[in-house]
């Protein structure tokens, strides 16, 4: 772990430059830029909001907000575990020519999408305004699901980014695994309407217990349960640990294959 941190502070400026690589290949040619981080997700909460509290009446107060804290958090998980998978194929050609920590790629899409999700809270806060909805120190402890959460998809990303470097069909199998988890995770529709039959296959979902600990914090305004936050800490530091475990295992062979 010393060895690790040590490389981590000797790295430090490359990750920043391919940290801040990936904002600016997001942002080009784009005329609003970030703003768009802060759109996106309020133009994509006014729609589903529109369609799901009409056609469904889900009984949530503050709807809006409900809504929002999902999809922020979903989006997050989707874009850092996406751009990580791929991180090792499209910078084959740097690999191939110098030494760089592999890790460093993988590391540095999770911490660009990290930034991307902390644009869009000012969306958050414009919501909170906008309902009403009273501010509460406990919601600053949504940092705490937060990094759990960050560790979490960078564990996942480490898998993902081992896996499309030998088998390029990840692609494809993951987009249909990312739409399964959009409707297996209560994003848009409230724990309470799962039939009891389904609600074992609700918690089997590991993102289930980040989503529900970022709302109580943003959402209720309350700080997370002791339990539920262990059970976030050990999901993160297991997905955390088999990444590094699959990725130091097979990254002397990438170059074989990228």
């Amino acid at each position: 772990m010393k060895s690790f941190i040590e490389e981590l502070y000797k790295y430090k400026y490359l990750i920043q430059e391919l940290v801040v690589r990936d904002i600016k290949k997001k942002y080009r040619r784009s005329v609003l830029g970030v703003v768009w981080s802060i759109l996106n997700p309020l133009l994509m909460m006014i729609v589903t909001a529109m369609v799901f509290s009409t056609l469904f009446r889900f009984d949530i107060q503050n709807y809006p907000l409900y809504l929002l804290t999902g999809q922020v958090l979903f989006t997050f998980y989707a874009e850092s575990t996406n751009f990580a998978m791929s991180s090792i194929i499209e910078n084959g050609g740097l690999i191939r020519k110098i030494y760089i920590p592999k890790y460093l790629f993988p590391l540095s899409r999770v911490i660009s999408s990290c930034v991307n999700l902390f644009f869009t809270f000012p969306a958050l806060i414009l919501i909170i305004l906008a309902t009403g909805k009273p501010f509460t120190l406990a919601m600053l402890s949504f940092i705490i699901p937060l990094a759990l959460f960050f560790i979490f998809c960078l564990g996942v990303g480490l898998i993902l980014s081992t896996m499309a470097v030998y088998f390029r069909d990840m692609f494809h199998l993951y987009g249909v695994l990312i739409n399964l988890l959009s409707y297996a995770t209560p994003i848009f529709y409230p724990e309470k309407i799962v039939p009891e039959q389904f609600i074992l296959l609700l918690k089997l979902n590991p993102l289930y217990y980040f989503f529900k600990a970022f709302r109580m914090a943003v959402y209720d305004g309350v700080l997370p349960t002791a339990p539920l936050l262990f059970h976030c800490s050990i999901i993160a530091v297991v997905a955390f640990f088999i990444g590094c475990y699959v990725f130091k295992k097979y990254q002397n062979h990438f170059i074989l294959y990228i």
